[in-house]
């Protein structure tokens, strides 16, 4: 069984996705983000980084023991391995994938998570910071609406890429982001968003939302933005 430490962000949205598309048998272990949860020393034993996701797999491989993951695309790539789903088996298709899910990690996701931050979340209004974050989101944006013009999805057949970039990009609204211009990316979105097991992992999220993250009390927002150092 994966044991999934959880709450309803993009990037836990990614490993329901997985979990829902393949049917592993998992079970959710709600992290409460806004009330500090991922900072408790047994979370932190899991994911030291103190974010979710995070996972255990009761039954790795190996037969070892359990095996504990943080970090999404790690997780994505290790439940891909594991289940042989998802992922493309000869070689200059596996790279398709793990260049879109390294752009995911490490351009779209961080890059639009502060375009959030300045554009919602932010206690003071920043022009300079908007304009930065907007301006890379929609060069961001232009890149994947580029790449799906001849295809489907972003490795060609659907993959744990799209897993990545997909919980992102349906926020293009709060993003500042005129979906209009990329008709690609509209269309992406709606293959991918119409897909049962999709639906089925955002209807799971519904249930471990516990707040409007727009509306965040100061001590939630505190222990969600602040400086809190997390302690084993």
């Amino acid at each position: 069984m994966i044991q999934l430490y959880y709450f309803p962000t993009p990037n836990g949205h990614k490993i329901t996705i997985f979990l829902e598309e393949t049917k592993l048998d998992y079970k959710i272990h709600p992290i409460d983000i806004l009330k500090g949860d991922q900072f408790e020393s047994e979370f932190l034993k899991i994911s030291p980084n103190n974010k979710i996701p995070a996972i255990v797999d009761t039954e790795p491989k190996d037969g070892e023991g359990p095996l504990s993951l943080f970090e999404s695309g790690a997780i994505l790539r290790y439940l891909a391995q594991k289940t042989e789903r998802f992922y493309p088996q000869r070689i200059r298709e596996a790279w398709e994938v793990e260049q879109w899910l390294t752009w995911q990690v490490a351009h779209f996701g961080p890059m639009l998570g502060q375009n959030h931050h300045f554009n919602i979340y932010a206690p003071e209004q920043l022009p300079y910071a908007k304009e930065r974050y907007t301006r890379e989101t929609s060069r961001l944006y232009s890149v994947l609406n580029n790449r799906l013009r001849d295809r489907d999805f972003v490795a060609g057949t659907y993959s744990i890429a799209d897993m990545a970039i997909y919980p992102w990009a349906i926020s293009w609204e709060r993003q500042k982001q005129d979906l209009s211009m990329y008709p690609y990316v509209a269309d992406y979105l709606n293959l991918i968003g119409s897909r049962p097991t999709v639906k089925k992992a955002y209807e799971i999220g519904q249930q471990y939302r516990r707040v409007d993250t727009n509306q965040m009390k100061p001590e939630e927002w505190q222990t969600l933005f602040g400086n809190k150092i997390a302690e084993k």
